[in-house]
């Protein structure tokens, strides 16, 4: 049976990667890539929550096996989410064909 991946991404403000990594390894996931960004959020939505929205932002990239990703997500979210210190959301994307990653089994080929 060939596994199938997803790519969870978590968008948190600067400097809470470590939230999102800890709930994604708590969920299986084995590591991630970060990313700088900048957020463009409304005043308007700053004014309904009551919050600043902090306009700094890094992007948490994680590649995994579909079988842990329900259970990453909802890690995130508790270690990351918008009631955190992170203000993080998260969704996933599928992924059609990877390479690169190391597994119990050889490589296969990609399909071509």
């Amino acid at each position: 049976m060939e596994k199938t991946y997803s790519l969870i991404v978590a968008i948190v403000n600067n400097g809470y990667t470590d939230l999102v990594m800890e709930g994604a390894r708590q969920g299986g996931a084995k590591g991630g890539t970060v990313l700088t960004a900048r957020g463009t959020g409304n005043i308007d939505l700053e004014k309904f929550y009551g919050i600043p929205i902090q306009k700094d932002k890094e992007m948490v990239l994680i590649i995994v096996d579909n079988d842990v990703k329900d259970e990453c997500l909802k890690n995130i979210y508790k270690t990351a989410g918008l009631e955190t210190k992170g203000q993080g959301i998260a969704f996933t994307l599928p992924v059609d064909n990877i390479v690169g990653l190391s597994s119990d089994t050889e490589n296969e080929s990609v399909n071509e």
